[in-house]
């Protein structure tokens, strides 16, 4: 008969830092079942990152000459260094995961963030879920962000938390768990 664990699946935005990784772990201390993380980073798309970038300077009053245009845009060695970016991002999370004794497993995703952390909830039958990211103000203000979609999607309990700062640090000394 095999041990049963509690799986969180922990959604970030960047690398995590020690702190992360250290306060991540510490909040299942108390947890009477061996507890396994489940990362998931998300690489970016290099077509998309030209394209943002390209549209603020067509967006600008300075005219650019010559012209940019994705052609000129090698897309597939710039989405192959980010690939290896994210794998190498990945690889440091999880180490530091593992030094702060945690067992995690991890995976880049290439898909909407939020449709990952679903589809890995229900694959690992998670108990909650953790989203580490920067602020956003403007997105969390209008209930855009990762964690307001991903309350409304899954159905475990989801902590925010803001990567790289203390619980102290956090407004309000962090946000808590919002039930379902």
């Amino acid at each position: 008969m095999s041990e049963q664990t509690y799986d969180v699946v922990l959604l970030v935005e960047q690398p995590l830092s020690v702190l992360d990784a250290r306060q991540v772990r510490g909040l299942h201390d108390e947890v009477a079942e061996p507890v396994r993380y489940h990362l998931l980073l998300p690489v970016e798309d290099a077509a998309a990152r030209i394209e943002s970038a390209m549209g603020s300077v067509a967006a600008s009053e300075v005219l650019v000459s010559p012209a940019l245009t994705m052609s000129d845009m090698d897309l597939e060695e710039t989405q192959r260094g980010m690939l290896e970016r994210a794998r190498a991002d990945l690889s440091d999370c999880l180490a530091l995961l593992h030094e702060a004794g945690a067992d995690a497993v991890g995976q880049i995703v290439s898909v909407d963030p939020i449709d990952a952390l679903s589809a890995k909830v229900s694959e690992v039958d998670g108990a909650e879920a953790i989203i580490l990211t920067r602020p956003h103000v403007v997105a969390e203000f209008f209930h855009l962000d990762w964690t307001s979609r991903a309350r409304r999607r899954i159905g475990v309990p989801v902590l925010h938390l803001l990567e790289h700062e203390t619980f102290g640090e956090q407004a309000g000394g962090g946000e808590g768990v919002t039930g379902l």
